[in-house]
Parts: structure tokens; sequence; C-alpha cells
């Protein structure tokens, strides 16, 4: 016999009851059903295992071993955890168990026979569609990431239209018609910071300087064929006016249209010295058209005036040295073995010419007035008189002439210096010679824009003096 469990109260009414209650007074509850109460309850140990009461914590119980067998003599099934379907934190099910290696169906049936579609799976109630599509394994190319494609085995980019303009910082935008870089945004050097041009008895060099911030200068150098099937070449340096409007296009207008005019009227026959004033007037006409302005122009900047420049141009042909001028740009001549003296071949249109010329300062005194570079004749509209100065000589020996604007001679103003500065070969390589006095101006500080030519003039045995 049991022993009867000690209850205080019905466990179906809650009706208190008192020591040896077979039954609840109040329900009729029969109290023997309710279980006996265990002696004790199990203690869970530091490490883990139970232990049974008055048993001391830290000492493990010894579990039963579950039996081979049930009480009717069979094997007692084996549960593996995959015959439990379960879900995962999403509430998904999870995958069934995987399929063992080469698995060999009791009834083998094709995957897809003939004739019959692809389909999903068919459940006890007809087709269900899977949980999630199956995505297709990425191919080769788009599985390795952009960023590891080896630069030397992807193709170039496509080839810019012809005549487009790429950035000179980033190499890689294009320019757009402000002169900025459409990717980087980088301001584009103009196409005039830096000029350079060669022909085989004629070079030039133009060059923005180093204070500026563009380049007001222009050059024309060309050659055409006399007469008599000689040849002729021709150089035409000019400086724009800084204090004018539009400087930069007054000298592009000035040494093309003289340029143009020597190239028609030298094959002509006529003579030199005269082609290259009517030249010069020629080009005065140029820079005063770029005056003609609509009158709304000066409504909105008032302090507009006429596009100015100075020139000076030199020809050499048929053993004649010929050059021209307006203004204070200057052409030397340098010969080539140095034991002759080197010359200065025109004479300034400026302020400290006039006073030098007037007997009233030497050049020393003169040009040390800070009025020295103020230019007493210039093209443009607002001229006081032109006045082209033309000039021709017949060298005894062979040499180069040097045009250039005061851009190069503020730094080698004396006739010495100028002789110094000019390299030794340079009727032989005339583009190196001019790349030279440019570099030389800009060493001594580049205040100016710099633009030079260098003219070889080649001997011819006839007699010096001036025609």
């Amino acid at each position: 016999m049991s022993q009867m469990p000690q209850l205080s109260a019905c466990p179906s009414c809650e009706e208190p009851l008192e020591s040896g209650d077979l039954f609840c007074g109040a329900c009729g509850f029969d109290l023997s059903a309710v279980p006996a109460r265990p002696d004790a309850s199990p203690e869970v140990s530091p490490n883990g295992s139970a232990a049974a009461a008055g048993q001391p914590v830290g000492r493990s119980a010894e579990w039963p071993v579950a039996p081979d067998v049930d009480s009717s003599d069979i094997p007692v099934p084996t549960h593996l955890p995959t015959d439990l379907k379960g879900t995962d934190s999403a509430g998904s099910e999870l995958p069934e168990s995987p399929v063992p290696e080469n698995p060999v169906p009791e009834n083998p049936v094709p995957e897809n026979p003939a004739g019959a579609p692809d389909s999903p799976a068919a459940g006890p109630a007809g087709p269900t569609e899977p949980d999630e599509y199956p995505l297709p394994a990425p191919t080769p190319a788009a599985a390795a990431p952009a960023a590891t494609a080896d630069p030397r085995t992807t193709a170039p980019d496509p080839t810019p239209p012809a005549g487009t303009k790429l950035c000179v910082a980033c190499r890689s935008g294009r320019v757009d018609p402000d002169g900025y870089c459409e990717n980087c945004g980088h301001a584009q050097p103009r196409e005039r910071d830096h000029m350079e041009q060669e022909l085989d008895a004629v070079a030039a060099v133009s060059d923005r300087g180093l204070r500026h911030h563009r380049n007001e200068d222009a050059f024309a150098i060309s050659a055409a064929a006399l007469p008599d099937g000689s040849p002729a070449v021709v150089a035409i340096v000019c400086d724009g006016v800084s204090s004018a409007t539009r400087p930069d296009e007054a000298s592009l207008a000035a040494s093309r249209a003289a340029n143009e005019s020597l190239q028609g009227s030298l094959p002509r026959g006529t003579h030199p010295q005269q082609a290259m004033h009517d030249a010069i007037l020629s080009a005065a006409d140029a820079v005063n058209a770029l005056a003609a302005e609509p009158a709304s122009a000066r409504e909105h900047s008032p302090h507009q005036n006429a596009p100015a420049c100075t020139l000076v141009g030199t020809v050499v042909a048929g053993g004649l040295l010929v050059v021209g001028w307006v203004g204070d740009s200057r052409a030397y001549w340098v010969p080539d073995d140095r034991s002759g003296p080197t010359v200065r071949l025109t004479e300034d249109d400026s302020w400290a010419a006039q006073m030098v010329a007037a007997g009233l300062m030497n050049e020393a005194e003169a040009y040390a007035d800070e009025r020295a570079h103020a230019i007493t004749g210039w093209l443009g509209a607002d001229a006081y008189e032109l006045e082209p100065h033309t000039a021709s000589f017949k060298p005894d020996r062979a040499g180069v002439v040097v045009v250039c604007t005061d851009g190069l001679w503020n730094y080698a103003e004396a006739v010495e210096e100028m002789a110094d500065a000019v390299p030794a070969d340079a009727a032989d390589r005339p583009l190196h010679s001019a790349q030279v006095l440019v570099g030389h101006a800009l060493d001594g500080g580049g205040h100016d824009n710099v633009t030079v030519a260098v003219v070889p003039f080649p001997f011819v045995p006839q007699g010096a003096g001036s025609a």
C-alpha cells in the first residue's frame, strides 16, 4: 500500500482537508488518486549532472541506461535528428536530410520522361509551388568582380572622334567649349599660351610668360618664291597693347594680314621693302576693323577702347635683308662668327627713344624712367598717325635675324647681351635657338609675353651697305 499524500486542500475544489481524510468532504474527490510526492527533487551539480536530495552537490548521479529492447522484446527504434522536422529562424522549414552519394532508388523513374513537361513536385493535393526558385549559376565572366579585371587584358576605351580635345590633367575627360574638362573640371591651357612653328629656313616660338593671364603676342612665318624662282622668307611678330581692348585679337589679326599681303606681293615681283610697307598698312586695316562694334557693346562696357598692337617683320630674299616695324618690337642682326658686331636694326616708337633722339637724355637715363616703355606708335583705330618704318640691308657675312617683342629684349636690351643669348649654331637650328631665347626671358622673370622668330641669313658674296 502506497503512502497517502499529505494534502492541506482538495486538489479539485480547494476545500481544506484534515489529516487522514480519504475523500473530500465538499466534492467527494478521491484523495487516494493523487500521485505520491517524490522524496526529494534532484539538484543540478556545477558540472551539469543531477544530484539527489541529501547527496552532496558536486557528486554526479548515475543515470539509468536505456534498454536495448522494450517490454515486448522488440529492439528500441533509433531516432536521428533529421527525422524530426523543424524550422529555421525565419520560420521556413528546414531542408530535408541530404541524399547519400550515388543513391539507388527502389523504382528508378526518369527525372523527366519523354514528352513530360518540367513541373514542381506534386503532393497529395496536387502540384505545389516551391517556397524559393533557384537562381542560375553565374557565368565565369559575371562571377569575377569588375575591380579585379586585369587592365592589360581589358579592351581600351573607344577612341574619341577626331578633333576631340582631351584634358591635360586627367587625360580622359573631354574639354567643353568654355575650356574646362567635363570630367575633372580642370581649366585647360589656351592654345596660344605656348606656340611653336618651324619651316625649312625660319622658326618662331611664343609663350605667355610667368605673370600674364594670357598670351597677347602673335606671329606668322612663311616662305614665298620670287619671280626668278629664288626663295623669300617672311617672319612677322606682333605684340598686343595691354591697355587696349582685345589686344590678343589685334596682334593675331595684324600678323595674319601682314603675312598674307607679303605672300601676295612678293611673287608678283614687288620690291621686298615696298612689299613690307604695304604689309604694315594691310595689318593696320585689319586692326582698325576690330574697332567696329555694336553700339550696345559700349553701353554695357563704357570703358572699352580700340584694339591695338605693335608689329615688326623681316623679309630675307636674294641677299637682301628687309625689316619693317611700328611700335617697340625689335629686330637684331647677329653674325654667325661673332667677329662682326651685333646690330639692332629697328628704332623704338617709344617715349625713351624720343628723349634720346631729341638729345634730352642719354639711353641709360631714358630707359631708367618709368615712362620709358610708353609707346608713341602702334596699329589701331585710335593711333595718332600711322608711319610705317622700313629699312633694307646687305650683310657681308652669314648670320641670323632675331625678330622679337619686348618680352625678350627687356632681358637682353644691349646688343652685346643679345649676342650672348643667341646660340652659336642658331643658323643651323633656328627652332632650338628660338626656344633658348624664350627660356632666357623666362629665366629672367618672364614678366611679359615672349615671342621670338629666328631667320637664318645665308652669305651672298656682295658688298655690304644699306639700300
